[in-house]
């Protein structure tokens, strides 16, 4: 029985993968720069997300989001307050997203001209390790409320991130948040990631977060 379980998630990961080559082609020739963000859930994705479409609006950027959950559109009508078009994509109990469901739910989407995709994954931190969304950025949110060992627990996702995210800097002080052992256990997972504080909320650190976003899409192009 473990040779066949294992036999059918290589089968399923040999899929994914070639679904997300080829979906990462066709963004890359729209000139889409796609941001996979990952977390447990209540890091404060959303709220992330939400500022971020409305700043980078602001700023004269075309964004676009999908955002994942296992039941309910409650994030995607939250982030859509942003004027961002927006589509949830709901797994019905599945703890992760995969290509297929990314490149389903932008079937119709007018994606020309859109510079940034985010895609807000399914609050978990072990499955959506294993999955490509054919995204160019993947960023790993965790907050000060979850502790600073979460690297060391959970290190596959945090060694597959491109940049790294603390959210919720306004609380360090109440939760007791040590945020110099926090940044020691993400580098000695993923040495040298971006690490930025954040909290969405106050604003505090969203610039670098914006800034971060802008350089990457530059030098994309």
């Amino acid at each position: 029985m473990t040779a066949r379980i294992v036999e059918l998630r290589q089968g399923l990961q040999k899929k994914n993968d070639q679904l997300a080559a080829e979906l990462r082609r066709d963004l890359k020739a729209r000139g889409v720069y796609a941001v996979n963000l990952v977390s447990s859930p209540g890091t404060g994705k959303t709220e992330l997300l939400r500022a971020t479409l409305a700043e980078l609006m602001g700023r004269g950027h075309r964004v676009a989001a999908l955002v994942g959950d296992l039941e309910t559109d409650n994030d995607a009508r939250r982030l859509a307050t942003s004027g961002a078009p927006v589509r949830q994509i709901l797994t019905h109990g599945m703890c992760h997203l995969d290509a297929e469901m990314i490149r389903n739910h932008l079937d119709g989407f007018d994606l020309d001209g859109i510079e940034y995709l985010f895609i807000e994954n399914v609050g978990n931190l072990v499955c959506p390790a294993s999955y490509d969304l054919a995204e160019d950025c993947r960023v790993v949110l965790l907050s000060v409320t979850e502790g600073e060992d979460k690297p060391l627990k959970y290190p596959t996702i945090f060694n597959s991130a491109d940049a790294a995210v603390i959210t919720k800097v306004d609380l360090a002080a109440a939760v007791e948040f040590d945020a110099a052992l926090a940044r020691h256990n993400i580098h000695a997972i993923r040495p040298g990631i971006p690490i930025l504080e954040t909290s969405a909320k106050r604003g505090i650190g969203m610039e670098a977060w914006y800034q971060l976003l802008e350089s990457r899409l530059v030098k994309e192009r």
